[in-house]
């Protein structure tokens, strides 16, 4: 049997969902439902697992490199081109990854936009062909290397450029 706080919770988080719009199920179907279950029910799951420790080592060591001037074909902190970003920070975390975007694209595996951690790869339409890859910080930031004049930043993939220039997440295998 469900404990009275588990209901309470359950009730509060349906409240939240059907005011939210996503779904009009009632207290009383889904009591019913979890009722019949053998073993009581989970109130929250994580969607995702967390985040690969090499993936977050990545992303630290991409985070650390702030303020390197953009190189073109540049992947040590004389200079990076945000491809050469991309595997030196992998290369420090312990993971050997290409070197071009494409080649970065074809060593990786897609992730959903609502399933991106920290240290996955962000891939981006610029000019009309997918020309830019950036490192997942979290809270919808990432880090890379711009382009000639710029430096190594962090950006927000709410932004109107990025969210319209945004193609997929992948993850490296």
């Amino acid at each position: 049997m469900i404990s009275q706080p588990v209901r309470t919770i359950r009730c509060l988080l349906l409240l939240a969902i059907s005011v939210a719009g996503v779904s009009a199920c009632s207290w009383e179907q889904a009591a019913t439902i979890s009722d019949r279950r053998a073993e009581p029910a989970v109130v929250y799951e994580p969607r995702r697992s967390p985040a690969s420790p090499v993936g977050q080592r990545a992303a630290a060591v991409a985070a650390r490199q702030i303020g390197i001037p953009y190189r073109y074909g540049g992947s040590t902190p004389r200079g990076f081109d945000c491809s050469g970003l991309v595997q030196y920070a992998y290369q420090r975390a312990g993971k050997a990854m290409p070197r071009t975007t494409a080649q970065l694209w074809a060593g990786t595996y897609p992730v959903n936009r609502d399933d991106i951690q920290v240290g996955d790869l962000l891939f981006f339409r610029i000019d009309g062909k997918m020309s830019h890859v950036g490192m997942y910080l979290g809270d919808n930031r990432f880090v890379h290397a711009p382009s000639t004049g710029k430096v190594v930043s962090i950006a927000n993939l709410s932004s109107d450029y990025y969210r319209k220039a945004f193609i997929r997440a992948r993850r490296p295998k």
